[in-house]
């Protein structure tokens, strides 16, 4: 049975804590809160967390395991604070067979071997267990040189077969047009530039902007999806019961 914690989660975003989360792109957070909702099921147990940096869904996640293990590398852009310090790229200094839940939110791309971790998190999972994943589609490149791939949704389904995982279902995490807004998002987010007053006069002007077409995108989604230029993908796969 989880573990019930005095959550800060409970009647708000999951993502509020994210401190990448800002007034241009508060739409794709939204959008991942959404699945990872959905997918909520499937968290029990004991939950290794592969790239976790600093740990922005542990207390949400907490609702639902016994036991939140955080893994990230010593080298991470983010405030370290991982339980288990290892890189990614390569083996994992864990035990087989030690989760019941691994997850991996926005990471993959950073890896410049993907492979190992999906075969990774394939070794440390229970037989039974499953593993949630999201990964950028179209999206900027960031948090540079870090950033080496992207990937199609036939490409993760044969990396996850390829690691040995079954019952494999990819959801697009977007349509066409919230991708597009908040390409424009991040796109007009640079330009607010210049001295003191005119910065936040142009904030202020596009912060109208991002309310109003963050809002709309949604509901052009609904009805002209257009799932093939999506900003994401969400993976979740089974280890197969022995």
């Amino acid at each position: 049975m989880a573990l019930m914690h005095n959550n800060p989660y409970s009647n708000i975003s999951i993502s509020w804590q994210h401190t990448n989360r800002k007034a241009f792109n508060w739409l794709i957070y939204d959008a991942g809160d959404r699945f990872l909702q959905m997918l909520s099921p499937h968290f029990k147990g004991d939950l290794y967390d592969l790239g976790c940096g600093e740990m922005p869904y542990r207390y949400w996640f907490l609702q639902y395991v016994d036991r939140y293990v955080g893994v990230d590398w010593s080298a991470t852009l983010h405030e370290l604070k991982a339980d288990i310090v290892a890189d990614l790229n390569a083996p994992l200094p864990i035990k087989d067979q030690v989760a019941d839940t691994v997850v991996s939110l926005s990471v993959m791309e950073h890896l410049r071997e993907p492979q190992s971790m999906l075969n990774e998190a394939f070794r440390l999972l229970r037989p039974g267990g499953s593993m949630v994943l999201q990964v950028p589609f179209m999206w900027w490149v960031h948090e540079a040189p870090y950033d080496y791939y992207r990937y199609t949704c036939y490409g993760l389904k044969y990396m996850f077969e390829k690691a040995g995982f079954i019952d494999i279902e990819v959801f697009p995490q977007t349509g066409f047009w919230v991708m597009w807004t908040l390409k424009f998002n991040y796109q007009s987010n640079r330009f607010i530039r210049g001295p003191w007053p005119v910065k936040k006069l142009i904030y202020a002007l596009m912060f109208v902007i991002w309310q109003i077409d963050q809002r709309i995108a949604p509901w052009l989604d609904k009805y002209w999806r257009c799932e093939g230029e999506t900003a994401g993908y969400y993976v979740v796969a089974k280890k197969p019961r022995q």
